[in-house]
């Protein structure tokens, strides 16, 4: 019997490797089969996501025309014209209405939408913040002003994108602690704003809502990745907006667009429900900070934000209120200053820039001293692209896997997903030629073990004490140097991400930075441009002085930096920057 029943067994025994054959191609072809229909429902989301866009839009106009009709004596070009500060005082003393102020700002960011494609999401909700407002005993800081936000920043009931396909149709539970103190100071969340495809680049462009364009020349990128903050205040059509920044993302836009910028220190405002950034990061310090017309509209904004509300929703975000004492001090500063770091080389117009703002720091009684950034290649590779990726680009590259990679970002992702072997062969044959790439090309292989993060974080802490020891040996207060810019040619940012040494820096540091233009390009800048070289001389320096040529009349910035936790001390700087700079240009004028 058992020999029997054994040799009635056998066959099954034979079959069985073509059964598990069959069943393995058989899950893979459910596999792909699964994939396909996700990309397939991730397309018509993105489809639909369009379609709502141009609803809200329409809602948008639909609301602007009948106040228009019913309130025809409205004063758009003044309200337009205030600045954020005298804004507020009208609105205090009801010399203006919170109904006029947000109605002429949701008109005039249909017409910059339409301009250069920067608004991704009307927020309906402002009607009955409104009202809110109007019946509110106790007035904050920022009582009736409309602002903007960037896509990542959370918005309940609003899907925070970060211009990927996949992360339509999940809109967010609640709102972000961000928005809620904004609307505990009164403002007015009216619209959102375009991004970079998953916030890696200084470009603003995505599959799902386009190319936003800079206001000031279409021919030109607005920046990134908070790119639709800048083109929309730039444009008029906001007097104040947020941004966020793990490499530049709020200074960048500020620099292409003309507009002032604060990145503050991490966690000096919360963070709680903001998508910073979709990769994987170690040492790279990202946060949320705001972007308007002037130095005063940042201070404000900060005063406001700097509130118990802010400690009570967030208890990680330190109970720092806002020091009016150091902001309001006249005493001389002692700032170190660069026009280069030693690793990317900015255009004459930049180098520019610095040096006569270093001229009118020192004619206004500050000490002004020579100050030598140390081992920015290291910091850029070892520090911030390591940190950066330090999965190897793993993460990043799992969100393209239903998603179509925007055009715009495709030199980087092309990078990011070379195998880790042909990574490390092209970095050792492309040194001799190319250090810098070859230095990058390294950095992107990532972080693999326990061992090498710890050596990471070790080698992240060593760098800022070093930083610290020099900046304190020469008893700065802060710290006047360049930022990349004016405004690259579209296309350019994704193919020059190495070129964001200048604002990275302080993301690795984790000081606070902002942004002052105080100069546009001129002639004779790009004239000099032509002779432009770069420190390597390499494909990336030429591809620099590609991306910036056709720039005159354009704005120039430089950046402010301070130690952590001074943000006051920060915008005191970069008032004082912007006072000594538009006198200049006014004595220029006349």
């Amino acid at each position: 019997m058992i020999p029997e029943k054994m040799r009635q067994l056998l066959p099954e025994v034979e079959l069985a490797p073509s059964v598990i054959s069959i069943l393995l191609c058989s899950s893979t072809v459910a596999f792909l089969v699964l994939k396909w229909m996700v990309k397939k429902l991730v397309q018509q989301r993105m489809r639909e996501a369009r379609r709502n866009r141009v609803r809200a839009l329409g809602r948008m106009e639909e609301a602007v025309q009948q106040f228009k009709q019913e309130n025809p004596e409205v004063q758009a070009s003044h309200i337009l014209s205030l600045p954020l500060v005298e804004l507020v005082k009208k609105l205090k003393e009801d010399s203006l209405s919170p109904d006029s102020v947000l109605y002429t700002y949701l008109d005039k960011a249909l017409e910059v939408n339409r301009d250069v494609n920067c608004v991704t999401d009307f927020i309906q909700e402002c009607v009955h913040l409104l009202q809110e407002v109007k019946t509110q005993r106790e007035k904050g800081l920022l009582n009736g002003v409309p602002v903007s936000i960037k896509d990542s920043i959370g918005y309940e009931g609003h899907v925070s994108t970060c211009g990927l396909g996949q992360y339509l149709g999940y809109p967010e539970r609640e709102d972000s602690v961000l928005v809620k103190v904004l609307k505990k100071q009164g403002a007015i969340p009216f619209v959102k704003t375009n991004i970079s495809q998953c916030l890696i680049n200084y470009d603003c462009s995505n599959l799902i809502f386009g190319q936003t364009v800079n206001p000031l020349n279409h021919k030109k990128s607005p920046g990134g990745s908070s790119g639709g903050e800048g083109a929309l205040i730039a444009g008029g059509g906001s007097v104040l907006g947020f941004g966020t920044d793990i490499g530049g993302s709020i200074r960048l836009p500020s620099s292409f667009c003309g507009l002032c910028g604060l990145k503050p220190t991490g966690n000096r405002l919360s963070s709680l429900s903001l998508s910073l950034h979709v990769c994987s990061f170690t040492s790279v310090t990202g946060m949320v900070g705001p972007m308007a017309r002037d130095v005063d509209s940042l201070t404000l904004c900060m005063r406001a934000l700097l509130c118990d509300d802010m400690f009570r929703l967030d208890p990680t975000v330190p109970p720092l209120p806002f020091n009016e004492e150091v902001y309001s001090s006249s005493t001389p500063l002692r700032i170190g200053y660069y026009d280069t770091d030693g690793y990317f080389l900015l255009p004459p117009c930049m180098r520019r820039a610095v040096h006569e703002t270093r001229t009118l720091l020192q004619e206004a009684g500050h000490t002004v001293i020579p100050f030598v950034p140390p081992r920015i290649d290291y910091v850029m590779n070892e520090l911030f692209m390591k940190g950066l990726f330090a999965d190897g680009g793993a993460a990043l590259l799992e969100k393209f896997e239903l998603d179509t990679v925007d055009p715009n970002s495709c030199s980087q992702i092309n990078c990011y997903r070379l195998p880790f072997l042909l990574k490390k062969i092209l970095a050792f044959l492309t040194k001799p030629l190319f250090p810098r790439f070859s230095s990058y090309l390294n950095a992107l292989c990532g972080v693999w073990s326990p061992k090498e993060f710890s050596e990471l974080h070790a080698a992240l802490m060593i760098y800022r004490r070093e930083f610290l020891s020099r900046w304190r040996n020469l008893d700065l207060d802060v710290i006047l140097c360049p930022v990349l810019g004016p405004a690259f040619t579209l296309g350019y940012p994704g193919r020059l991400i190495a070129a964001v040494s200048s604002t990275m820096l302080y993301n690795v540091l984790n000081f606070p930075a902002g942004v002052v233009p105080v100069t546009t390009v001129t002639e004779a800048d790009e004239e000099n441009l032509k002779h432009y070289t770069g420190h390597y001389g390499d494909p990336w320096d030429r591809r620099l002085r590609q991306a910036v040529k056709g720039a005159v009349g354009l704005p120039v910035a430089v950046q402010c930096v301070a130690l952590p936790w001074q943000e006051e001390l920060c915008l005191r700087f970069m008032k004082e920057v912007e006072r000594l700079a538009q006198g200049q240009k006014k004595q220029t004028e006349d």
